[in-house]
């Protein structure tokens, strides 16, 4: 029967996996396997995992519920092993790796930070602050039919948007990086224009979470600023 492998603990994490199901259609208990000074958190499962609401939940909780009582290497949704001996000979042959990672992660949680802004806001603010934005618009409003005029006025403004929303990611980084102990940025998907994550000590937390709650107040009109966590540290798993 195979596997699905949660995570990675050390040894003297408290686990208590007592009365805890896994995923599949037929939840089996949660259990260990050990390898030196190494866990692998796994089930049994005799199907193949896809990524519905129940098993997407119940791999999240098992993941928080260990979180809280240490450091953890969470897995990403949908891991499987073959057997027990594929697991363990995984956490003999990276067990250094394992273990500087369950050091570095220790005491931290992981945050995602993502920005989305209004586009009607963000024209009206373009049109009003940028002159020749302006004038192109306001040629088009009293009839200028110059065919070049709609295509004029797009390029500006997109190359606007980018140059004001790049600089406002950038700001919110910068403002936000120094109560994490790592962080990483990935690719933005619209509407979105700032997609990161934070690696936050528990000991920065309420001042991270202040600072966040004052940006949002702060940003401006037609900005929303979204925040998620403390979640398992997925992102910083090397």
């Amino acid at each position: 029967m195979a596997l699905y492998v949660y995570a990675i603990t050390a040894e003297d994490h408290p686990l208590d996996l007592d009365d805890m199901s896994g995923v599949g259609s037929e939840p089996a208990a949660l259990r260990t396997i050990a390898s030196g000074p190494l866990r692998a958190v796994v089930s049994d499962v005799s199907e193949k995992i896809r990524p519905k609401r129940r098993d997407l939940t119940i791999h999240n909780e098992v993941q928080e519920h260990l979180m809280r009582g240490g450091p953890v290497l969470p897995l990403q949704f949908g891991y499987t092993a073959p057997d027990e001996s594929t697991v363990e000979q995984a956490l003999l042959k990276d067990a250094d790796s394992f273990l500087a990672n369950l050091k570095r992660l220790g005491g931290c949680a992981e945050y995602h930070v993502r920005a989305a802004q209004d586009e009607e806001v963000l024209l009206r603010q373009i049109l009003s602050e940028d002159e020749e934005a302006r004038a192109l618009n306001e040629r088009m409003r009293s009839g200028d039919i110059d065919p070049q005029l709609p295509l004029a006025l797009g390029e500006l403004i997109a190359g606007q948007v980018q140059v004001r929303q790049d600089a406002l990611a950038a700001g919110l980084i910068e403002a936000l990086t120094p109560f994490a102990r790592e962080h990483t940025v990935r690719q933005a998907s619209e509407p979105d224009f700032l997609n990161f994550s934070l690696l936050v000590p528990d000991d920065r937390r309420e001042a991270f979470l202040t600072a966040e709650a004052n940006l949002a107040r702060e940003i401006g009109d037609g900005v929303e600023f979204r925040l998620n966590g403390p979640l398992p540290p997925y992102s910083f798993v090397e």
